[in-house]
């Protein structure tokens, strides 16, 4: 792997034909991509490989993710998730390693009466939408799932919406890069270069200027933050933080549960996703707590408490992790994707809670911009410049910068 760095100041004379800042799972994916279409590409992250995807739980929920008013993303989303196993099947082989994909299906299930009656409402509007959604009795969720509790009043299956391991994913999405030939460069990306009125790189915390044809801010929830973005170009994009818990289900009891199970308890969403080699991730909170990544008592206690409604056996398995992310939150709940208002700056962020679902149309969406071409149909509602001035303005107002 090639990697700058290691001077205090370096300036690569050429310019590369697209510079990536953020090397999270869209950062990666985006790169990975321009390099295969011939771009001389290169990504600048001090950690690349990290990012909102190491907690996420990776739930590739398109059907049990859609919610009034997001038709657009509904598209987008499903677009993205008929893409999936092609995908796995590519970064796998480009990779050398598994990603943890799994066909395995979701049950939304409901726990008492009102619940029931709210996801009686969700099934039969996603039905007047033609997804594919079956409703099942209290009695046939168990019969699917036996570890559900006895008091669970009825569900809503979801054969096609599936899961991966975005930890595994990020990693052979890094060894991808790679291998295709992408510059690594180990240092944050602190201010975007403009030379009149066009983007042409980055200057890096190391010292080191970076040039390129074209720039890509992909930073996910710090792409509000990078010096030199004009104000109303900037990305309205805040940190959204999630709190989740990885447990382990002991070989004897395996499997656990067969697929990803949702509920709303006590007006929160609670999921729980099992893996093939018995970890079971439990999230995830959704906290408006700016930069703060702290783990809490409560977030804890209120996962484990939510989960073990559902799932009362889960008190008896090995807590073996928790952590915290953030996620790019938009105003709208979708990503900005595309060119800007400045020539030679795009955008690939702010997918919220579906950055590990819309990895593949991301990378696809981006290999088309960054060479010219269209964007697919299902993309052209989530361009950057999608927002009026006034709620850009309101949404990039200051906060207190990360620590």
């Amino acid at each position: 792997m090639r990697t700058s760095g290691t001077h205090a100041s370096t300036e690569r004379t050429e310019p590369y034909d697209a510079l990536v800042i953020g090397g999270g799972i869209i950062g990666l994916v985006t790169a990975w991509r321009a390099a295969q279409r011939g771009l001389r590409t290169a990504l600048a992250d001090p950690a690349p490989g990290g990012g909102a995807a190491m907690v996420a739980a990776g739930m590739l929920g398109s059907v049990g993710e859609f919610q009034y008013g997001e038709h657009a993303l509904l598209d987008l989303n499903l677009a993205s998730a008929a893409r999936y196993p092609e995908f796995v099947a590519e970064v796998e082989e480009a990779g050398g390693q598994e990603v943890g994909y799994r066909d395995c299906g979701t049950l939304m299930v409901a726990l008492d009466a009102d619940d029931r009656a709210h996801l009686r409402d969700l099934h039969e509007r996603h039905r007047r939408f033609g997804l594919e959604v079956e409703w099942l009795t209290g009695r046939e969720c168990r019969r699917l799932e036996p570890m559900l509790a006895p008091g669970v009043r009825g569900g809503m299956r979801i054969d096609g919406d599936h899961q991966v391991d975005p930890r595994r994913l990020t990693a052979a999405l890094l060894r991808a890069c790679e291998r295709a030939g992408v510059v690594i460069h180990r240092a944050l990306a602190e201010r975007l270069t403009v030379t009149g009125d066009r983007a042409t790189g980055a200057e890096l915390a190391d010292g080191t200027r970076v040039s390129a044809g074209q720039t890509v801010l992909a930073a996910g929830s710090l792409s509000a933050r990078l010096a030199g973005v004009p104000p109303d170009v900037l990305p309205p994009v805040r940190p959204v933080k999630g709190q989740v818990l990885r447990l382990t289900v002991p070989a004897p009891y395996r499997p656990f549960l067969s697929r990803v199970i949702r509920a709303v308890v006590r007006g929160t969403d609670v999921y729980l996703v099992p893996r093939v080699d018995g970890e079971l991730v439990i999230g995830a909170t959704s906290e408006e707590r700016g930069w703060d990544t702290t783990v809490t008592a409560s977030g804890v206690y209120e996962l484990l408490r939510d989960a073990h409604e559902l799932i009362p056996g889960i008190t008896e398995l090995p807590l073996v992790e928790t952590c915290a992310g953030l996620r790019p939150g938009s105003p709208d709940n979708g990503p900005f994707l595309g060119p800007t208002a400045l020539p030679g700056l795009q955008m690939a962020t702010g997918h919220f809670r579906n950055g590990v679902l819309l990895t593949p149309i991301t990378g696809d969406v981006m290999a088309e911009a960054l060479t010219g071409g269209e964007l697919p149909p299902a993309a052209r509602a989530f361009t950057p410049h999608r927002l009026d001035g006034a709620a850009r303005t309101s949404f990039n107002a200051p906060q207190e910068q990360p620590a």
